[in-house]
């Protein structure tokens, strides 16, 4: 994550301001704006600060979106965790945890929907977007790992295969917010199951 624009310490008020730029670029993002549509002086209007301000907080819009993006998927991966972490039935752990990050990933559409466009020509947020990814990539390697060494999973390389089941997952949602949601959420969410305990579990 690129440095702060201020090395102010933090503070209630600072946090509140942050907490404030952030959410208005979210509704404006959802309100129909594009990411390029959106400049400072709009961002920091909805927000209610100057534009001076926003300076105060965030280097460029650039560092507004990525630290958009690095919240909601920290709230992404608390959902995967129930997965990555657990140790009961798996089907039903990766069924949880899928279910509530497709609907993660409906209620930030716009965002996420903005960051991955973004990283298709920029090439500092396309870094920072698969830094973001590679998170999850490590956490499931780690889980088929220890599948692997509990003889519940089949002889599949782990990190070629974790990569591979969550970068589909990234491109499936992706998709559904494109595309305008074209397959029902539960019945996508269902087939990423199947696909995930048969290439994991061979079941």
């Amino acid at each position: 994550m690129p440095p702060r624009s201020s090395t102010a310490p933090a503070s209630p008020k600072r946090a509140a301001v942050q907490a404030a730029v952030l959410r208005a670029t979210e509704q404006l993002l959802a309100a129909g704006a594009t990411y390029a549509d959106l400049n400072i002086e709009r961002i920091a209007t909805r927000a209610g600060i100057s534009r001076t301000a926003f300076y105060f907080y965030f280097a460029d819009k650039r560092e507004l979106l990525m630290r958009l993006s690095e919240d909601v998927t920290d709230e992404l991966f608390a959902e995967g965790d129930i997965w990555y972490s657990g140790s009961g039935d798996p089907e039903a752990e990766i069924r949880e945890a899928l279910r509530n990050i497709a609907r993660l990933y409906e209620q930030h559409g716009p965002l996420l929907r903005a960051i991955v466009e973004v990283s298709t020509y920029d090439e500092e947020v396309a870094v920072f977007w698969r830094r973001l990814l590679g998170r999850f990539v490590e956490a499931s390697r780690g889980r088929i790992v220890a599948e692997q060494e509990a003889g519940k999973s089949s002889g599949c390389d782990p990190a070629a295969t974790a990569f591979a089941l969550c970068w589909m997952v990234e491109r499936v949602l992706y998709q559904e917010l494109v595309q305008d949601a074209p397959i029902r959420r539960e019945d996508l969410v269902e087939s990423l199951v199947c696909i995930w305990m048969r290439t994991i579990y061979g079941r």
